[in-house]
């Protein structure tokens, strides 16, 4: 792709930006040194639409400009579920589960566990999500955000996950959360006016100029296969996604662990000022999430109208920006991919760096550790994760949709996670050994169903696993206790309550998706 003095300007001027708010932000006020809260939750000080800004860019990544773009081009509208279903998740998130954890004003999801269950619960769990997060999430993203700079500017693969490494590290690991939460509210605003500029050039050339309306008619006229948002089991990629699964069964697992139980993004909601700007937070990423598949699906079924022959799925999208957008908006286009990039490296390097200094440092190797001491060691195990996620991204040059394998890699430990926490926050009766068990048996019997039963899509293996672990902790905990367990939680309706804004803006997501699934069913 050949860049213009512009493009080239604007992409810098994009880096210079990210990296002098990041530095801005996290510079330390007078008199203040820098402490846990301040490093791993901002203070609590974090606005409604900061939140939902920093959901959205930490979510909206390489796996899905590249990832669910390749998907689009490979199975169509139906990968868009992931999206759509994530706005109804945010709500059931922002209603039942976050009242409950800032309460309890915990730093991490593992601090609730012990809170509620104990602290062999805590560890396996923290340990579980060091692991995923670092070999999976943090490796995909480097692997598909590098995989587009060498298909767009023929960078060597390995040369750019080193820069988008460091990119990310510039301002993250020194300012923390308050730098990465900062820097998301411009990241999206690049993320979202970039990707619909890509996204409109695809759909004007598609109908060769007469405008997006008619390249969207043109796109259902001739790809009518790729409009189908519930697939029937005769469809190749029914395995992928199963049919009415994925509104009534294993995608729910997904979102759920996804959207509740997943530090690195709970964490943003947690370093809310009250509860009140968490849940308006909240509303605002699930609005931004019903546009994502403009942005991330639709360019890539418009892909596979086009060049239908490419090598790989994931390729969609590097071949759209290379094609199609023009001289003058490709900086502005490609600022908006790595800003994607970026903003999701960031949030998961400092969630890693949260996890490990307050879960395992600070409980089992330095119980006295200082304030200092904490935020000096997260910005170190900051630094070591990605040098291990840079050393493991290149092999994953062999898959050919990355965003599936993230979702199947991540099934493994979500039925586990998801029946810890619901039946931890909902039923007082579960007991620490039982949690315990569903942490221990997640994986394993996750790849006892994968091999057993390998025509068994992913998503129902994950719905089978679910009820079967919960119907595990339930025996374990009534074969240990008949009452209730002393560190269950209190419910009340009062903790419940939401205010107008949120009611309304819940009933407006509901009322638009059911529009949708009814259009495109």
């Amino acid at each position: 792709m050949k860049f213009s003095e512009l493009d080239i300007a604007v992409f810098v001027g994009y880096c210079l930006l990210i990296v002098a708010v990041g530095l801005w932000v996290s510079r330390d006020k007078k008199g203040h040194q820098k402490d846990s809260k301040d490093y791993f939750l901002a203070g609590s000080t974090l606005p409604w639409w900061a939140i939902g800004a920093s959901l959205i860019a930490s979510n909206i990544s390489a796996e899905q400009f590249i990832g669910m773009s390749g998907s689009g081009y490979a199975l169509g509208l139906g990968i868009a579920t992931y999206e759509w279903m994530a706005a109804a998740t945010l709500l059931v998130v922002g209603k039942f589960f976050l009242p409950i954890f800032l309460d309890k004003k915990i730093y991490t999801m593992p601090q609730f566990l012990e809170i509620r269950y104990d602290k062999r619960v805590r560890t396996s769990l923290a340990v579980y999500w060091l692991l995923v997060y670092i070999f999976v999430n943090l490796t995909s993203v480097l692997y598909l955000g590098a995989l587009t700079l060498k298909t767009v500017m023929g960078i060597d693969l390995t040369i750019a996950i080193i820069c988008l490494a460091i990119f990310s590290l510039v301002y993250s690991i020194y300012g923390g959360l308050m730098a990465v939460a900062w820097t998301d509210v411009v990241q999206v605003a690049f993320l979202v006016l970039g990707g619909l500029i890509t996204t409109y050039l695809a759909l004007d050339t598609l109908s060769e100029g007469a405008g997006v309306f008619t390249g969207l008619s043109t796109l259902l006229a001739k790809a009518p296969e790729r409009f189908d948002m519930i697939l029937d089991s005769s469809h190749p990629s029914y395995k992928d996604l199963p049919g009415i699964s994925v509104l009534i069964g294993g995608m729910w697992i997904a979102n759920l662990n996804y959207w509740g139980c997943n530090q690195y993004i709970t964490q943003r909601a947690l370093a809310a000022k009250n509860l009140s700007e968490a849940q308006r937070g909240i509303i605002f990423a699930g609005f931004l999430k019903l546009i994502m598949p403009l942005i991330v699906v639709i360019p890539g079924i418009v892909a596979f109208v086009l060049k239908p022959d490419l090598p790989k799925a994931d390729e969609a999208y590097p071949w759209l920006l290379n094609s199609f957008v023009p001289v003058g908006l490709k900086g502005l286009a490609f600022a908006a991919l790595v800003a994607a990039v970026v903003s999701s490296l960031s949030s998961m390097t400092n969630s890693i760096a949260t996890i490990f200094s307050m879960d395992l440092y600070k409980e089992y190797i330095k119980k006295e550790a200082s304030e200092a001491n904490l935020v000096f060691t997260g910005r170190m195990i900051g630094i070591a994760a990605m040098v291990v996620a840079i050393v493991v991204a290149p092999f994953l040059s062999t898959l050919d949709q990355a965003f599936q394998f993230i979702q199947e890699f991540t099934g493994f430990v979500s039925p586990g996670v998801v029946a810890i926490f619901l039946l931890g926050l909902f039923w007082k009766k579960t007991t620490a050994n039982a949690a315990l068990w569903s942490a221990i048996l997640s994986v394993p019997v996750s790849l006892l169903f994968k091999f057993l039963l390998p025509d068994l899509p992913f998503l129902d293996r994950m719905g089978v696993i679910f009820l079967s672990l919960c119907a595990l902790m339930v025996g374990i905990s009534l074969y240990e206790s008949k009452v209730e367990n002393p560190k269950g939680i209190v419910l009340n309706k009062k903790l419940f309550h939401t205010d107008i804004v949120f009611n309304v803006g819940a009933i407006t997501i509901c009322i638009i998706l059911a529009f949708l699934y009814a259009r495109f069913w």
